[in-house]
Order: structure tokens, then sequence, then C-alpha cells
């Protein structure tokens, strides 16, 4: 008779085995040149483009750490998630993506850096703004790991250990990006979205009935947490909602596999049907995941130590195959957001730091070549990191979150605002990455009654303010500046034309 580890370690891996030979055919389609292996040369239609945004976005910050917070501190996140940035990150899709779609047409870049490194004749602007997006990629890839190793403690009961689930998903992800490129991994987005979105209704229905029924589940949790039942109690107050909507929102228009999906679309049609369908399939993922972190709270739910609450409700009112097969999907989610991180910022290291300081004539093949073995050395850099695991997945996160959110704003001045000049973009950028990083690791310090570097100001939230902190610098410095004659304003208005 096979055992319980049995099914849910047999359950994980055919889903991987199936995710790779997806990866195995995008690589007999993909060429050889870098922009095929990181833009799928440009051809991206509709529901690719839309559900490989999707399951990208959708990591271990999503699939554990929301229905975590949601268990611990009730289900109003969703207002920050599942509404408020499915909302305002439709509208940076436009703002943001639409204008980075032609303009990255027009001139056939590849990288943000690379589009403003030519637009400000920087060569230092570029690598400036491919190394901060490395350095906060850094924990939002090691936050994928950790939520791996924590799924494989709670679906197996602690039988396999947190670092072989970390160790398992760092492989996997190693051979899948070095294998698959651009085009296998956004194949493979649409079918882990699809499945993520199809398995999580399936146990919501799943737990609802074996727990008695929606009404069985309100009493519970009018019992056992009664606070969760009104809206904006503890944690959620506006200020919180209000700061982390924002910080997220505008943080996720600046990650790397994200910005790059603007460059991706093989018409303007397909970006802009792509971001009006972006809230509904947002809405339909997150409601259901962080209702099942509810209802674990409702029902009594005792998560151990080192785990997530997902998958330990999962094993005590669902069956151990279909336990597993829901942790396959939210195993699914961190490697749809891993892979496309891993190539984002291999893409970041080869076009933006060593194309043009090391190696300017490295041919295509060779600048291909390196990106694999970057993507292999990052991810076990971060796989090292992720076993000390420096804090929840929620707070990792939303640390990475914040720390993108600080580029978002000279981006967008740079974009629409001609008179912005390359000393004001490195103004905005280094002045809010200085002061963000600052109340990431310098402990708070009480100066009479002022305290500084804290965690708000005016109860909002510190990155908040180095997000105004960026838009003031950027703006107020190329007011007070010439532009440079390397710098190439026509980059970003001459010939852009939709299609």
């Amino acid at each position: 008779m096979v055992s319980a580890l049995g099914i849910q370690l047999g359950v994980v891996g055919a889903y991987l085995v199936v995710a790779l030979a997806v990866g195995l055919l995008a690589y007999r389609l993909t060429s050889r040149d870098a922009e095929d292996y990181y833009l799928a040369g440009r051809s991206i239609g509709t529901v690719v483009l839309l559900f490989t945004t999707f399951a990208t976005l959708l990591s271990a910050f999503t699939f554990f750490g929301g229905p975590d917070l949601a268990y611990r501190a009730g289900p109003e996140w969703i207002l920050v998630m599942g509404v408020m940035d499915g909302v305002l990150f439709a509208i940076l899709w436009y703002v943001v993506g639409y204008k980075q779609w032609l303009v990255g047409r027009a001139h056939g870049y590849v990288t943000l850096g690379e589009m403003l490194g030519d637009r400000f004749g920087s060569t230092r602007l570029r690598a400036l703004v491919a190394g901060i997006s490395l350095f906060w990629l850094f924990p939002y890839v090691m936050l994928q790991q950790m939520g791996a190793g924590e799924a494989i403690v709670g679906l197996t009961n602690g039988m396999v250990p947190y670092w072989a689930g970390a160790a398992g998903i760092t492989v996997f992800m190693i051979a899948y990006v070095v294998i698959a490129g651009l085009r296998g991994v956004a194949w493979t987005d649409t079918l882990q979205g699809l499945f993520m979105l199809g398995v999580v209704w399936i146990a919501v229905g799943w737990v609802a009935t074996a727990a008695g029924g929606p009404t069985a589940l309100s009493n519970a949790l009018a019992t056992n947490e009664p606070e969760f039942l009104a809206l904006g109690g503890g944690l959620y107050s506006p200020q919180f909602i209000i700061s982390s909507a924002v910080t997220i929102a505008f943080g996720v228009a600046m990650f790397p596999q994200i910005n790059q999906r603007f460059f991706v679309a093989k018409s303007s049609a397909v970006l802009k049907r792509s971001f009006a369908l972006w809230p509904v399939l947002v809405v339909l993922l997150f409601v259901p995941a962080f209702i099942l972190g509810t209802w674990a709270a409702g029902l009594g739910v005792t998560v151990p130590e080192g785990a997530n609450v997902l998958p330990v409700l999962l094993n005590e009112y669902t069956p151990v195959w279909f336990a597993a097969l829901v942790i396959a999907g939210a195993m699914a989610a961190m490697m749809s957001s891993s892979d496309s991180m891993l190539l984002s910022g291999s893409s970041y290291f080869t076009r933006d730091l060593y194309r043009p300081f090391v190696n300017p004539d490295a041919s295509e093949a060779r600048e291909a070549w390196l990106a694999r073995i970057g993507v292999a050395l990052f991810a076990t850099l971060t796989f090292v990191a992720s076993l000390f695991r420096p804090g929840t997945l929620v707070s990792v996160g939303d640390t990475a979150f914040g720390g993108f959110a600080q580029m978002a704003l000279p981006v967008i001045v740079a974009l629409y605002w001609a008179k912005t000049t390359r000393t004001g973009m490195f103004a905005g950028i280094l002045g809010s990455q200085a002061f963000y990083l600052a109340h990431v690791f310098v402990p708070a310090i009480e100066v009479g009654s002022v305290t500084l570097f804290g965690a708000t100001y005016l109860t909002w939230d510190y990155a908040l303010w180095g997000m105004a902190l960026s838009a003031l610098l950027t703006v107020g410095v190329s007011a007070l500046t010439a532009a440079a004659p390397e710098e190439n304003q026509s980059r970003f208005t001459d010939g852009l034309r939709a299609d």
C-alpha cells in the first residue's frame, strides 16, 4: 500500500515533470539569440501575456503569506491585494507598461536599465538601475525557496525537512530556466495559472463541505475569531491598507520579471486587453486563497512552527492526494515567479552590467550562455540565504516590494516629462534608496519625542515617504540642472505610434 508521504511527493513530482516537459518543448522552438531567450521574440498574445504576468506575480507571498496573514489577523488583506492592487496595477500597466512597450518596440530594448541608460546617455544609470533591481530581487527569489520549504514541511507533517523542500525547488528552477527561456516560462505560466485557479476554488468547496457548510464556518468564525468579522480591526488601519496597496502596486511595476513583460506583447491590442482583464483574474485567485486562511482561524486549526496554514488546513479537511495537488499548485505559483525572476535577473546582469562594462563585443550566443550560468549562481546564493529564514514570507516580500517601489516615480517622471535630466534621475533613485535602506537596516532611534528610522511617520509607512522623496528629488533636481549633450529625449517621443 502506498504511504501518504509517497502520494504527496508523487503528486508534486508528477507536476514538476509536466512543467519540465513544457520547457523542453519550448527549448526546441527558441532560437539561440538573447532577445528570443529573454523576450520570446516580442510575440506573446493576450492569453499567454495575461497568465504569464498573473502566474509570475502570484508567488509564495500570495499563496502562503496571504493566507497566513488572514489566519493571524483577518481577511481584510483582500482589500490590499485582491481589489486595490488589482486595480492599481492595471492602471500602472497602462501608465508605465504601454509607454514602455511603445519605446521598447521602437528601439529594441530588453531591460528597464537599457531603456533609461539610452535615454539619458549613461551606462552608469543603466548599471544603477540593474544593480538596485538585482539587490531587491535577491530576497524575493529567496522568499520562493522559503515558501517551498515551509510548504513541504506542512504537507508532510515535518517528515520532509525544510531544507529539502527549498533545495528541491532550487534545483528544478535552475534546470527549467536554463532550458526554457521566456517562451517556455510563459507557456508554463499559462498552465500554472489555470491550474492554480482551478484547484484553489475546488479547495474552497471541499473544505466548506467537509466543515459543515458556509453557515457552520461563519458560526465557528464568530465564536473563535469574532474580530475577523469587523472591517478594519487590529492590524488593518486605513493607513496600513493604503500604504501596503500603493507600495506593492508600484513595486510590482518595477519588478524585473514584470517590467520586462511590458516589452513582450505582439501588439498594442494585446497589451490593452491584458491590463483590462487583470483585476478580474486577481480577484478570482486572492478571494479563495484568503478565505481558506480565514476559515482555518475560525476552525481552530493549529499550525506547527515552520509550516504554513494552507497545507495544514487541507491535510485536515481534504484527502491526502488533493492536499498534495493544491500544494503542487502553490509550488506552481512559486516556480512561475522564480523562473521569471531568475530569467529577468540574468538579463539585467548580462545586458546592463557584463556587456557595457566587461565585454561590449560579446556575441549573442555568449551572452545567452552567460545568462544561464548567472541563473544557477543567483539561485544557489538565494537558497543558501533562505536556510537562515530571515523573517516571515510576508515581511520578506513586503521589504522587497518597498525597495522596488522607490524606483517607480522617477521612471514615470522620465517617461512623461521631457525636462527630466540625468542628474535628476540619479538624485531621485539614489536619494530614495538611501532613505529606504536606512529604515530597513538601521534600528529606530528616539530623539526627544521624535522617532528616527521608525516604521511610520505621521502614521504613514516610511516606504510611502521614500516614494514621495524620490519624486521630489527627481523633479526638483531636474528643474535646477541642464540636460547633458548625450541625453536624448527623442528616444521617448519620436516615432512612438501604436500599431
